[in-house]
């Protein structure tokens, strides 16, 4: 037998040549009901943890029906939204934006700027902006994102914890005779609490 160099063969991973920055700022954050999607999509390769991060600019993040979160898309009105960071897959996207109904009028994504959690605090406004990111967020769909806001009181949470998801409701359990948006013109057109 000779000496040499055994030929080794680098461990296989897909990484996916695209991916997209999503910022979670509800049910998909881990210890939350949809964060299996999130889990599956890890575990598949369509997405990695990036961290906590929170909103550069304040944003109402607010509950409609059924305890389920919506950020609307109206910054600086409400608070510096925390939430996690992934980094996301075609693949892995096309299950977010079925999830979060887009192709639906639940939700739509658009761009947000956000910062590492703990950085930046001490910063100037200019500095933060050097200092950010610029990723893809869902927001409250424009068509009663105003609705949403008035039925909330224009008050708002910085995050999504347990406090407000106590009375989610998973969308298996919720009335299968109307629509998500059936439920949020009931909600909106409801009194508040």
């Amino acid at each position: 037998m000779g000496h040499g160099t055994i030929a080794t063969t680098p461990p296989t991973t897909t990484i996916p040549s695209k991916t997209t920055l999503v910022f979670t700022y509800g049910t998909l954050k881990r210890g939350f009901s949809n964060h299996v999607l999130m889990q599956d999509l890890i575990r598949t390769g369509d997405a990695s943890f990036k961290g906590v991060y929170q909103t550069l600019d304040k944003y109402p993040l607010v509950c409609g029906p059924y305890r389920v979160p919506f950020l609307l898309n109206k910054p600086g009105t409400g608070q510096r939204v925390t939430g996690e960071l992934y980094a996301v897959s075609p693949r892995g996207l096309s299950r977010l934006d079925e999830l979060e109904g887009i192709t639906r009028g639940h939700y739509v994504r658009q761009t947000i700027r956000l910062l590492k959690e703990g950085e930046g605090r001490d910063l100037e406004t200019e500095q933060h902006a050097m200092s950010s990111c610029v990723v893809e967020a869902y927001y409250a769909d424009k068509s009663y994102e105003e609705k949403l806001w008035e039925r909330n009181r224009k008050r708002s949470f910085g995050a999504y914890t347990e406090k407000e998801a106590r009375g989610y409701v998973k969308r298996k359990d919720r009335p299968q005779h109307l629509t998500f948006l059936d439920h949020i013109r009931i909600f909106v057109s409801s009194p508040s609490d």
